[in-house]
């Protein structure tokens, strides 16, 4: 429905962002990372996700597609609801975080508020493959679509690519990130090791 907000920053508080968009005022839901770019009366533009329930409509909106895409991620891992993603997604920049799942770090995780060893467990053993592999793809809307990436068997270098692309890396971050990469590690290690590229960067 929305894929981004693009206005000025009426409102901030924990947790929270007004965007006034023409003279009506979006509340986003949002992590501590995107309010840390965020100032009052400055312009900005949030990705955003809308979370339909029964009971409520809520927006939640994220400085980066890359953030966005992880909180989708995130929210797909049963058991994981808004509230917990946003939990862990404040701990941890996005980059970071998608390390500290495909390393299989559960200290990481467990430093968010609310989040325990079984919650980080069950991140990581739903979400490392399909980060690892790149096998979910998003949809223009911003939602994932459901359909795997396309990838060459085999092709470490391919597989890599595909794994960046899902945390909304464009295509050329992720040639510069590869470049020079030992295609003969796992591809776990080559894709840790351009993720610590785009830290750095």
């Amino acid at each position: 429905m929305f894929y981004y907000l693009s206005g000025t920053v009426g409102h901030v508080e924990p947790y929270l962002a007004v965007i006034d968009c023409g003279g009506v005022g979006y509340a986003c839901r949002t992590t501590t990372y995107t309010l840390s770019t965020l100032k009052k009366g400055e312009k900005a533009k949030l990705y955003t996700h809308l979370n339909v329930r029964e009971d409520a409509m809520e927006l939640y909106g994220f400085s980066t597609q890359e953030e966005r895409n992880l909180f989708e991620l995130l929210i797909s891992v049963s058991g994981v609801g808004p509230k917990a993603a946003l939990s862990i997604l404040s701990a941890s920049a996005p980059a970071n975080l998608a390390l500290s799942i495909i390393t299989g770090d559960e200290k990481a995780l467990t430093c968010a508020p609310g989040i325990g060893k079984k919650i980080a467990q069950r991140v990581i053993l739903e979400l490392k493959d399909k980060l690892a592999k790149g096998q979910t793809e998003f949809s223009a809307g911003g939602g994932m679509a459901g359909a795997p990436v396309a990838v060459i068997p085999d092709n470490k270098l391919s597989e890599a690519s595909a794994a960046l692309a899902v945390l909304g890396y464009s295509q050329g971050e992720i040639n510069v990130a590869l470049k020079g990469a030992d295609m003969e590690q796992p591809l776990e290690e080559i894709i840790r090791q351009s993720l610590k590229k785009m830290v750095k960067g």
